[in-house]
């Protein structure tokens, strides 16, 4: 049998040489190699090209991979990385640190494991938690490797995967020696801040009743000097009273008793009594409540809270100041008889006092010094305006008349901090307020707002 493939008819007339079907085929085999080749040089250069991209890929996973590392290396706060199961994945050097073990110890752990065992229940609810989308805040004890508690303050927040689905969650941890350290600092630092005011809100206070001294020196003076004189009267009636008593006690016949009777004007003596007495108790009450009102400006966060009418607390702060005060100006009264009682005698008597200073001082320089004192009341509010004619507020200085220690007078002739201490009285121990406004009389126009007593 031929080994040659069957020979095709020779076409007639060919020439014995003749071989064109195998020629053919023999080119279309090598066609064939041809283009196995041009497609196996395709798919080398691209197995290379994906090579080049997939090294520069893993290249840039291991830098990123590294600067993650960095990054949690360099937090000195503890962080703990778990899946949703709450098993730990991943921890940093500062939570190795803080408990004293390597970690290979911790990786695959449960999370509860970490923690004192009172806090198990809690750390056990942290995946409910985050799958419910809530975040966590609270304080924890970690145990280090001797057992002994570690306290921390956490957050735990839900950790998400490339598709967006929640796949753990993340723990950060700040050691609350830290933080109460930090809290102790803070604490002290209020504390002497806190005394500093009152430091200065005291010598403030001392210097303004410094300035009313005179006034209520003045206020004392009458009352005193009453009693003063009665009480020498009634010396004198105690003495004739006396040797009448010894008179009659001694025996004396009827005719000399009588004689003694109208050379001592017992009658008299017997009747005018009534009324020293009376004189001087209404005296004696009077300094009483002079000196319970000069106790109550000094001292009024020592008072308990109840009610009082706001008409005689303006007509005393009016008195005071201006018997302090070297100037008589003019004074406008718009007040009601009476004013709804409200609360805080003594911080409002302070800022009535202040502001009727702040007037008198505007109008040094005045001609015709005038204030306008009104009150009332409007939407369960009871309020009093103090206005004057002095020069007024400065439009750049508005914004600040009620910060401490601004002041517009010369060094040396005020602190800066009457109208700021009034504004702190006013909305925080009084529940009110003190605003400014420009007054009709062309000076400044304070007014304040106090919340008026609840009454059945």
């Amino acid at each position: 049998m031929s080994k040659h493939p069957a020979s095709l008819p020779r076409p007639p007339h060919a020439p014995p040489h003749y071989r064109g079907p195998e020629r053919r085929n023999r080119r279309a085999d090598d066609q064939a190699w041809i283009e196995v080749i041009t497609q196996m040089d395709r798919i080398y250069a691209d197995l290379v090209r994906y090579q080049v991209e997939l090294e520069q890929k893993n290249a840039d996973l291991e830098d990123a991979q590294r600067f993650i590392q960095s990054v949690i290396s360099s937090i000195s706060d503890v962080l703990i990385v778990c899946d949703i199961n709450g098993q730990v994945q991943k921890v940093n050097p500062a939570l190795l640190e803080a408990i004293g073990q390597a970690e290979a110890e911790i990786l695959g752990r449960p999370l509860q494991q970490l923690f004192a065992p009172e806090y198990h229940a809690l750390i056990e609810g942290f995946p409910e938690h985050i799958r419910s989308d809530t975040v966590i805040d609270c304080e924890v004890s970690l145990l280090d490797h001797k057992g002994q508690p570690f306290p921390l303050a956490v957050n735990c927040s839900p950790r998400y995967d490339h598709d967006n689905r929640l796949s753990g969650f993340v723990i950060t941890g700040r050691p609350l020696g830290e933080l109460q350290k930090a809290y102790r600092d803070l604490q002290a630092a209020h504390e002497t801040l806190k005394a500093t005011q009152q430091q200065l809100l005291q010598s403030e206070k001392m210097a303004s009743l410094g300035r009313l001294v005179a006034g209520v020196a003045h206020e004392l003076n009458n009352p005193i000097s009453f009693l003063y004189g009665n009480m020498h009267a009634l010396a004198d009636y105690e003495r004739k009273l006396k040797q009448y008593l010894d008179a009659i006690h001694g025996g004396i016949d009827e005719a000399k008793r009588e004689a003694l009777r109208k050379e001592l004007r017992i009658d008299f003596l017997l009747s005018d009594m009534g009324p020293l007495v009376e004189g001087s108790l209404e005296g004696a009450e009077r300094v009483s409540s002079i000196v319970q009102n000069l106790r109550r400006f000094s001292m009024p966060q020592q008072q308990a809270a109840e009610s009082f009418d706001l008409i005689p607390v303006i007509e005393r702060a009016i008195t005071w100041v201006l018997k302090a005060s070297s100037r008589s100006p003019r004074i406008e009264r718009q007040l009601p008889e009476h004013l709804p009682l409200v609360n805080n005698e003594g911080h409002v008597h302070q800022i009535l006092i202040n502001l009727l200073q702040n007037a008198m001082d505007a109008l040094q320089d005045t001609a015709e010094p005038a204030i306008r004192i009104s009150a009332g009341e409007h939407q369960g509010l009871a309020w009093i305006e103090v206005e004057d004619n002095g020069p007024g507020i400065a439009p750049e200085h508005v914004s600040r008349i009620f910060d401490p220690f601004f002041t517009t007078k010369p060094v040396g002739s005020g602190t800066g901090l009457g109208l700021y201490i009034s504004y702190g009285l006013a909305t925080e121990q009084c529940g009110g307020q003190l605003s400014f406004d420009r007054s009709e009389l062309g000076g400044a126009r304070f007014r304040l707002e106090l919340p008026m007593e609840h009454r059945t």
